[in-house]
C-alpha cells in the first residue's frame, strides 16, 4: 500500500506552482571555479597514496569552500580502485561503516607531511588492472584501464567544457568527468526512464529517496543508487566498467552525452572504480564490494498475489481457492494493511482477521507448501494503549526533533519513526517482529513507505479533533503543522531537483534537521532509511527460526540486495508502464538487487483485459512475480478474465517448469552478483544493436523473453543476436540468426515468445500449481547446439539445496551442484554430468527422465544408444525419437539449414550421481 494518489495530486499542484521553473542545471548553474592544487602526496603504510589539496580561489556561491582537503587513493583489489576526498581538518558525514562494511581511510592528519614519508614525485599510481593519474595544479585525476589504455574517468576540465574544476563546500560538492560520445551508460537510479535502459543525455538524474509514484518519469523515486556502468565498443571489442560514488546525500547527476557532473549537497567524494571489462565482471566486482545478493527461498520464485483491499479473511480464502479452480499457479498470498487493527504495525484486526481463523487458514496453506506475507510500515502509531509504541518510547528508539520524537502522519494517523541507526532500535525491532511472529507465523515481511514517507511536512502536533477523521482518503494531512525553514539543513543553498520540481528536501518526509542516534542528521542519512530498516528486519527474521529470510522493500540503497528483494512501487495500468517496467527491473540487476519485479497489471487504475494478458506474459518472467492492485481499483486477480487466466496458465506454466533454472540463477547471483534478468548486451556485448534494447530481456545467459508491449498487436518484432535460437514452447521451432537481425514473430493474445540460445543445457521440471509440488517432479534437460552442427559443445548447471537454510552454499551436506556437458563430434552425441555433493539430491530422489538434443544434423538416423557405458537393448523402456525442426525464414534469407531434435525418453538417471548418455547419428564428420 502506498500514497500514490497523494503523490500524483501533489505533483499536479506543484507543476502549476513551479510552471515557470526550468531545469535544475539552469536554475543551479555549474560553478566554474579554479579548483584545488595538490600540495603534498606520499605513500601510506598500506600501499595507498595520501595527499593534500589546497584551495586556489574561494567562491561564495553555495557557501564558502573548504580550504584544505585530504586525498586518499588505494588499489583495494586487482580490479577495484578507491579515490576518497574529504575535509582534511574536520570529520565529515559518510555512509556508516557498520552499515556498509569497508576499509577505513587514514585518519585526518591535519598537517601536511605529518607522516614523515618521502613525498612521491611521479604522477601515476598503477595497480593490476587500473592506473590512477593526476595533475597537480589545478588538481585533476584520471583512471585508466591498464590492458587497453582507455580513460575511464577524467576529472580535469578544459575552458570549453560545460563544467569546471573540483568544488568542495560544506553543502555543495561538484566533480565531473569527460566521456567518449559513443559510450553507453546505465544505472543512476531509481527512476522511471521513458527512453529505455540507456541513460539519455540531458534527462535529469536526481538521487534522493522519495515516495513519489513510479508513474512520474525522470524523477527521484524510492531508491538511491549512485552507480553507473559504462559500456564501450572499441574496434569491435566490448569494454565495460563501473563507477560508484558512495555518498548518501541528495544529488543531481547531469549526463550530457560527452560528460557527467555530480552535484551533491553533503558528505564526501568516495569513488570506487570497477575495471570490468565484461558487464558480468563489473557486477561481480561491484557486489563483491557492496554485498552479494541475498539467497532467496525456492517458494519466493513462485507466483505471488496481493491487493490493498482484501477486507477480511474470507476474501483471502476465496482468492486462494479461485486460483486453484482456475488452475493458475500460486505460491504466496499477501496482505496489505487490511489485516491490521487500525493500520497499526504488528497487530491483527480482531473482527476481520480473527486470530483463530487466520491460524487455521495458515495451517491449511502451509500444509501444501503455500506461504503468507504481510506488510509493515515504519511509522509507529502514537497511541498510549499500543504496546509497540509504549515499548518503543521506553527504549528511546525514535528519531528526534528538538529533543522529542519527530511527529509525522502515515496510515495509523500520528506516528513516530524508529531510528534504525540506533542499536537499541534494532533490538527493539527484532523483539517486535518476534512477538508478531508468535501471534501470526508469517513467512516473510514486506517493508513499505520507508523512504520515509510522511503525509505531512514540517513540525507537527496532534490537533484536538480526530486525526485522521475516518472519512475521505487516509493520506490527507490532518496534523497541525508548520514549515521548518530556520536551518541550513532544511533549506540548503543548492536545491536538488527533488520530486522533479525542486521541492524542499523535507517535503512529505522526515524533517532534514531531525536527528538520529549520536546526533546524525536526517539531512545526511535520509536515503539510508530503507536500507537500515532492511538490515534490521533481516537480522530479526534470521534470528526467529534460523530460516532463510524473505523481505520485500520499497526503498533501497547501495548494498540493499544483500538483505532484500524489491518491487518497483506504484505503477500504472498502462502500456507505457508495462514497457518501462522492463528497464527498471534490468537496472536493479545492475544495482546488485536481482530479485525484483513490478506490480503485474499495474497498481492502479483498472487495466484493460488485453493489457493484463500482455502484462502477465512479461511478469511471469520477472525474477519477482507478483500481481498487486490499489484499494480503489477493481479486482484484477488473474482469474478475473478467462482470457487472462489462459495467458497466465501458459506463461506461469513455463515459469514453473523453469524454476530449477531460476533457482540456479538465484545461486549464481548470490555467489557472483550475476543478475537473474539481464539486458541482452550481458551475453552479446560486442553486438551493439543490443546496447539500447529495452523491450526484450534475458533470464540468465541464454533464455530470451520477447513480449508484446503495444496495444492491438498480434505480432512482435524481436532482435535475435547472432546464433541459433529455439522456442521453449515448441522446441521444433528454430530461428537461425546468422549475422544477428530482427525477426517478426507471431504473438496472438495468449502467446509470449521465449527462446533458448545455442550451446546451452537447460534443466527443467514438469511444473505444477505450487513450487513445492513442482519441485518433486522429474527433470528433463534441453540441450541446444548451433543449427545443423556436426561438431559443437553445450553446457549448463543446476543448484539444489534445502531452501530453508539461511546460507546458500556447497559443503553443508544439504546441497548439490551439477555441471552438465554435451558434445557432438564425428557422428557421436554425448551428454553427461559431473556432480558435487550428490548426497542431498540422491536423498530427494530427483531423476532425469528425458533429454532433448536440438540442432543436430538431420542427414541420418540414430543408433548405438549407451547409458553409463552400457548398451541399451530393445527391451528397455528407454526410447529415442527424432523430429524435424522448422525454421522461421525472412524474405531475404537464403537457403535454410536443416536439423533435427532427438528426444531420449524413459530415463531414470539420478540427479545426484554422475551419468553419461551417448548415441551415434548419421552426421558427416
Amino acid at each position: 500500500m502506498c500514497s500514490l494518489s497523494l503523490s500524483s495530486l501533489l505533483l499536479v499542484l506543484l507543476v502549476l506552482c513551479f510552471s515557470g521553473v526550468s531545469s535544475a542545471d539552469t536554475v543551479n548553474p555549474t560553478i566554474k571555479g579554479k579548483g584545488y592544487r595538490l600540495v603534498s602526496i606520499e605513500e601510506t603504510p598500506d600501499g595507498g597514496l595520501l595527499g593534500h589539496l589546497q584551495l586556489i580561489q574561494n567562491s561564495k556561491v553555495y557557501g564558502p569552500d573548504i580550504p584544505l582537503l585530504q586525498l586518499y587513493v588505494k588499489h583495494e583489489t586487482q580490479d577495484r580502485l578507491r579515490v576518497h576526498i574529504t575535509d582534511a581538518q574536520k570529520q565529515r558525514w559518510e555512509v556508516p561503516y557498520n552499515l556498509l562494511p569497508r576499509e577505513q581511510p587514514p585518519s585526518l592528519t591535519q598537517t601536511i607531511g605529518k607522516t614523515g614519508k618521502k613525498p612521491i614525485t611521479v604522477s601515476e599510481y598503477s595497480g593490476s588492472e587500473l592506473i590512477f593519474n593526476y595533475i597537480s595544479d589545478p588538481f585533476g585525476f584520471a583512471v585508466k584501464r591498464k590492458s587497453d589504455g582507455q580513460v575511464l574517468f577524467n576529472s580535469s576540465s578544459d575552458p570549453k567544457d560545460p563544467y569546471g574544476e573540483l568544488v568542495f563546500k560544506d553543502q555543495y560538492l561538484e566533480i565531473s568527468t569527460s566521456l567518449p560520445k559513443d559510450a553507453s551508460l546505465y544505472g543512476l537510479g531509481e527512476n522511471s526512464q521513458p527512453h529505455g535502459i540507456k541513460l539519455y543525455p540531458n534527462d535529469p538524474y536526481t538521487l534522493f529517496t522519495t515516495d513519489v509514484s513510479a508513474i512520474n518519469l525522470n524523477t527521484d523515486l524510492y531508491g538511491s543508487h549512485p552507480v553507473y556502468m559504462d559500456l564501450r565498443n572499441v574496434g569491435g571489442q566490448a569494454y565495460a566498467h563501473s563507477v560508484l560514488l558512495l555518498n548518501s546525500n541528495g544529488m543531481d547527476v547531469f549526463y550530457r552525452g560527452t560528460s557527467l557532473t555530480y552535484k551533491v549537497i553533503g558528505g564526501v567524494f568516495d569513488f570506487y572504480f570497477f575495471a570490468g571489462p565484461t558487464p558480468l565482471g563489473v557486477v561481480d566486482q561491484y557486489t563483491s564490494f557492496v554485498g552479494r545478493p541475498a539467497p532467496m527461498p525456492y517458494w519466493s520464485l513462485g507466483f505471488h498475489q496481493c491487493r490493498w483491499g482484501y477486507h477480511n479473511l474470507s476474501v483471502v480464502e476465496d482468492v486462494v481457492e479461485n486460483y486453484k479452480k482456475a488452475q493458475i499457479p500460486l505460491d504466496v498470498i499477501w496482505n496489505d494493511d487490511d489485516h491490521m487493527d487500525g493500520h497499526k504495525d504488528f497487530t491483527l484486526n480482531p473482527k476481520n482477521y480473527p486470530r483463530p481463523k487466520l491460524l487455521a487458514f495458515l495451517d491449511k496453506i502451509h500444509s501444501i507448501g503455500m506461504k503468507y506475507i504481510v506488510i509493515i510500515d515504519p511509522g509507529i502509531g502514537v497511541n498510549t494503549s499500543y504496546g509497540v509504541y509504549q515499548r518503543g518510547l521506553a527504549n528511546d528508539v525514535f528519531i528526534k526533533y528538538e529533543g522529542e520524537p519527530f511527529l509525522a502522519q502515515v496510515w495509523p494517523g500520528a506516528v513516530n519513526f524508529p531510528d534504525f541507526l540506533n542499536p537499541k532500535t534494532v533490538s527493539w525491532w527484532g523483539d517486535e517482529i518476534r512477538r508478531f511472529h508468535e501471534l501470526v507465523p508469517v513467512d516473510g515481511l514486506w517493508i513499505d513507505m520507508n523512504e520515509a514517507s510522511n503525509f505531512c511536512s514540517g513540525k507537527c502536533k496532534i490537533p484536538k479533533g480526530q486525526c485522521p477523521t475516518g472519512s475521505g482518503p487516509g493520506w490527507v494531512c490532518c496534523l497541525d503543522c508548520k514549515n521548518i525553514t530556520k536551518t541550513r539543513w532544511d533549506e540548503p543553498p543548492y536545491k536538488i531537483n527533488a520530486s522533479g520540481l525542486q521541492v524542499p528536501i523535507g517535503f512529505k518526509t522526515i524533517a532534514t534537521s531531525a536527528t538520529h542516534y549520536n546526533g546524525v542528521l536526517e539531512y545526511d542519512a535520509h536515503s539510508l532509511y530503507g536500507f537500515s530498516q532492511s538490515i534490521a528486519t533481516h537480522k530479526a527474521l534470521q534470528g526467529l527460526e534460523g530460516k532463510r529470510p524473505f523481505i520485500l522493500t520499497r526503498s533501497t540503497y547501495v548494498g540493499s540486495g544483500r538483505y532484500a528483494a524489491h518491487w518497483t512501487g506504484d505503477n500504472k495500468g498502462t502500456w507505457e508502464d508495462l514497457k518501462i517496467s522492463i528497464t527498471t527491473v534490468l537496472n536493479f540487476g545492475i544495482f546488485g538487487v536481482p530479485m525484483v519485479g513490478a506490480d503485474i497489471c499495474g497498481f492502479y487504475p483498472a487495466p484493460t483485459e488485453e493489457l493484463c494478458n500482455r502484462w502477465i506474459e512479461v511478469g511471469a518472467f520477472y525474477p519477482f512475480s507478483r500481481d498487486h492492485a490499489n484499494f480503489y481499483s477493481p479486482r484484477q486477480e488473474l482469474y478475473q478474465w478467462e482470457s487472462v487466466a489462459e495467458s497466465a496458465r501458459n506463461a506461469l506454466g513455463m515459469r514453473y517448469k523453469l524454476l530449477p533454472y531460476l533457482y540456479t540463477l538465484n545461486y549464481e547471483a548470490h555467489i557472483s552478483g550475476a543478475p537473474i534478468a539481464r539486458p541482452l548486451f550481458f551475453s552479446f556485448p560486442t553486438y551493439t544493436e543490443t546496447y539500447g534494447l529495452s523491450t526484450q530481456f534475458l533470464l540468465g545467459s541464454s533464455v530470451m523473453i520477447s513480449p508484446v508491449l503495444e496495444q492491438g498487436k498480434s505480432k512482435v518484432k524481436a532482435l535475435f543476436p547472432p546464433g541459433t535460437w529455439y522456442s521453449l514452447f515448441d522446441l521444433t521451432q528454430v530461428i537461425n540468426s546468422k549475422q544477428g537481425k530482427y525477426f517478426t514473430l507471431d504473438a496472438p493474445l495468449h502467446v509470449v515468445n521465449v527462446h533458448v540460445y545455442q550451446n546451452t543445457i537447460l534443466p527443467m521440471q514438469q511444473g505444477g500449481l505450487i513450487s513445492k509440488a513442482a519441485r518433486t517432479t522429474p527433470f528433463n534437460l534441453v540441450v541446444t547446439f548451433p543449427a545443423g552442427a556436426s561438431n559443437a559443445t553445450a553446457k549448463g548447471n543446476l543448484f539444489l539445496d534445502d531452501d530453508e537454510l539461511p546460507e546458500m552454499n556447497l559443503g553443508s551436506g544439504y546441497s548439490t551442484y551439477v555441471d552438465f556437458y554435451a558434445t557432438v563430434s564425428q557422428g557421436r552425441v554425448k551428454v553427461w554430468s559431473e556432480v558435487q555433493e550428490g548426497k542431498f539430491a540422491l536423498g530427494k530422489g530427483w531423476v532425469v527422465e528425458k533429454v532433448s538434443v536440438l540442432g543436430l544434423d538431420g542427414s541420418g538416423g540414430t543408433s548405438a544408444l549407451e547409458v553409463d557405458g552400457n548398451p541399451v537393448t530393445s527391451v528397455s523402456s528407454i526410447e529415442l525419437s527424432v523430429s524435424e525442426q522448422k525454421y522461421l525464414k525472412e524474405a531475404e534469407d537464403g537457403e535454410t539449414t536443416k536439423s533435427v531434435m532427438v528426444d531420449v525418453n524413459g530415463l531414470s538417471l539420478p540427479v545426484g550421481k554422475n551419468f553419461a548418455l551417448s548415441w551415434k547419428m548419421g552426421i558427416k564428420a
